[in-house]
């Protein structure tokens, strides 16, 4: 793929917002043995697929909102209700399963690698998210979840679209662990992939509802820390548990679920490094 030449915050939204979204090669491949077992095909079963796949997850409900009918009163954010309402044959005739990740990043696969850990963590932080939500007796959980699956849906996509531009901004936080994603984002790009996530949800009439569980500026509300939380220490643990910023998000987990950072940290971190730490 020949890289986007494309300059500004607006530029690069106009862009994103008439290109097709890529989706995992896996989602294709679930969705399309779905169609095949009549048996199983339900809005359950393919809201498992969709969830696990930020992009299509998006590309949903940016759907519904093009499409949704005058007297629907709420909006919808839950996956599983939006396929109830459009019918889980929108997946098949309206939503194309077209591009895959992989054949947009082909000949650039150390981005691939990249965009993959993007994927990889937004799914661990949408399940972190969920699971708190559930012990808060969240009874719109999830929402929780689907806002912290796609808190990272802009940088998702400029990997896909971007992939030099983005490995540099790689590079550059490699060699110095002390620049901040913000500075270094608006320093190569022209502004930080927060400022385009907010856009693009803007652009695309996703619901109000998850515009602010997606923003971290409203961190105040329990919801939207729940998120934040949740992105955090998928980002922090993504290298290594062993991560300095880890002990101040165990700390604010306990304060968010109203118990101790030792049982916070004993409620995420893998049993296998809990294991490996003790015998340190």
């Amino acid at each position: 793929m020949q890289e986007q030449q494309i300059k500004g915050l607006n530029g690069w939204v106009e862009f994103l917002s008439s290109a097709e979204i890529p989706v995992l090669k896996q989602s294709a491949r679930d969705i399309a043995a779905l169609r095949k077992d009549a048996e199983h095909l339900g809005a359950r079963a393919m809201a498992a697929v969709v969830l696990r796949d930020p992009m299509l997850t998006a590309k949903l409900l940016r759907y519904l909102q093009q499409h949704k009918h005058r007297s629907q009163e709420h909006e919808v954010v839950e996956v599983e209700q939006a396929l109830l309402m459009l019918g889980v044959e929108t997946i098949f005739n309206r939503l194309p399963l077209q591009p895959v990740m992989d054949e947009v990043l082909h000949g650039h696969l150390d981005a691939l690698i990249c965009a993959l850990r993007v994927v990889h963590r937004s799914n661990r932080a949408a399940t972190y998210a969920y699971d708190w939500a559930v012990r808060q007796r969240d009874m719109h959980f999830e929402e929780v979840h689907v806002a912290t699956l796609l808190h990272d849906l802009a940088e998702l996509l400029m990997w896909c679209f971007a992939p030099a531009t983005m490995l540099h901004i790689h590079a550059l936080q490699l060699h110095d662990k002390t620049l901040r994603s913000h500075d270094v984002q608006e320093q190569v790009l022209g502004f930080p992939l927060s400022e385009l996530q907010s856009a693009l949800a803007v652009k695309w009439g996703l619901p109000r509802l998850l515009l602010t569980l997606m923003d971290d500026a409203c961190a105040q509300q329990p919801r939207v820390r729940t998120v934040t939380l949740a992105v955090n220490l998928a980002r922090h643990s993504a290298v290594d548990w062993n991560d300095a910023a880890l002990p101040d998000d165990y700390k604010n987990i306990a304060e968010l679920l109203n118990m101790s950072a030792e049982d916070a940290a004993a409620m995420v971190v893998p049993k296998e490094m809990a294991q490996s730490s003790a015998g340190d």
